[in-house]
């Protein structure tokens, strides 16, 4: 796979997938991730032609036009940023044709089209978005996992195509979980569903010297261990599979839960061990589950995380997520923490850089770990 220093830019229009799918422009960690690829391009004297998806639009919604991107990387860039009212069409092909060397133009957002996540159903789609530029680069690590127009089929459109610096890194990064980990290799996965993440869990249990579930997860592992779990997060379809994992001696359960008597804030709470009452529910992790996994944790030499070991959203069931969090910042192991809530939690925490590294995909990072490929890296190849 080439990278980006392995193209020759100079006078080319470069066409590059990035990820601008931000919450909000309050949030704009994802577009400062996209800088170092897009300086590098812009300082090679080529012109820059940007695409992205933002949400989840059914047809043309205005609320999720990415011209407040454009706005902020004009001000991150210090330069204008030009934007285009399509993605693809007459407009867009001449805005891109007529754009100079270190100019940049922002295409709106993909997802406009059906073509982008089905192909098949705007069939012109992709050679119409491969007309806008000589070489193509993919920067946008977090939607790898999806086999889509701007991802997986344009890069057969180009001779020249290669990695951006963030895909790089991130490949680089997840490899070596997969291929070389420092020992002892520790995972943390926590989030609401086993659904998502059980082949996941199977596949670090192959790879990791241990493996520590949290969040709502946890409680369909309860029951499948034969306790009782009250109205906690329950998933009856994935209770034979939790029993195969439960044998591994690797796996690492909450010792201490604190439930409450409603999903709120201010509901009733107290701290458990063992089965949960009827009409109580597990929302954290308790403090002798902090207390021995930050122990453990302490001497872990690599350690990737992933998902809220409680609801982090409700400042009285965050506590587990935050205390886990200061202890991974305070050790000295090689921490990776896999996109999401997780990287949520620790940007609004103010540890971000006690991290080795945060990666700007949760699904695409867990897919990379589970599969060890992904369908818009291999596009690349």
């Amino acid at each position: 796979m080439k990278t980006l220093k392995d193209l020759s830019l100079k006078g080319k229009h470069v066409l590059m997938r990035v990820d601008f799918n931000v919450p909000s422009i309050a949030d704009d960690s994802r577009i400062r991730a996209a800088l170092p690829s897009i300086n590098y391009v812009l300082g090679q004297g080529a012109a820059l032609i940007l695409m992205s998806h933002l949400g989840r639009p059914k047809g043309k919604d205005p609320k999720l036009t990415l011209a407040p991107c454009a706005k902020r990387l004009s001000e991150l860039l210090g330069k204008p940023v030009l934007f285009a009212p399509d993605c693809v069409g007459p407009v867009a092909e001449k805005m891109a044709s007529e754009l100079k060397p270190g100019q940049v133009l922002l295409l709106e957002n993909l997802r406009f089209h059906v073509g982008e996540e089905e192909p098949e159903k705007e069939p012109d789609f992709v050679a119409n978005l491969a007309k806008l530029g000589d070489v193509y680069v993919n920067d946008a690590f977090g939607t790898a996992h999806r086999a889509h127009a701007s991802t997986a089929f344009i890069a057969k459109e180009f001779k020249n195509r290669a990695a951006g610096f963030l895909m790089e890194k991130e490949i680089a990064v997840l490899s070596e979980l997969i291929h070389e980990p420092k020992r002892p290799f520790y995972a943390i996965i926590g989030g609401a569903k086993v659904s998502t993440k059980i082949g996941l869990i199977q596949n670090l249990l192959k790879r990791v010297d241990a493996l520590f579930l949290g969040g709502g997860m946890t409680f369909t592992f309860m029951k499948a261990n034969g306790l009782e779990i009250g109205d906690s997060l329950f998933e009856a379809d994935h209770v034979k599979e939790a029993k195969e994992v439960l044998k591994s001696p690797k796996l690492h359960l909450p010792l201490d839960i604190v439930i409450a008597d409603k999903f709120s804030n201010e509901a009733h709470r107290k701290l458990i061990s063992g089965s949960i009452p009827v009409g109580w529910q597990g929302l954290d992790i308790g403090p002798k589950t902090i207390h021995e996994w930050s122990t453990a944790f302490s001497k872990a030499a690599t350690v990737f995380w992933n998902g809220p070991l409680g609801v982090f959203e409700m400042s009285n069931f965050a506590n587990g997520t935050k205390k886990i969090a200061e202890a991974l910042a305070d050790s000295k192991a090689k921490v990776i923490v896999g996109g999401g809530d997780s990287v949520a939690a620790i940007e609004q925490m103010g540890l971000a850089d006690k991290f080795y590294h945060l990666s700007t995909g949760g699904g695409a990072s867990l897919e990379f770990l589970e599969y060890g490929h992904l369908p818009g890296i291999a596009a690349l190849d």
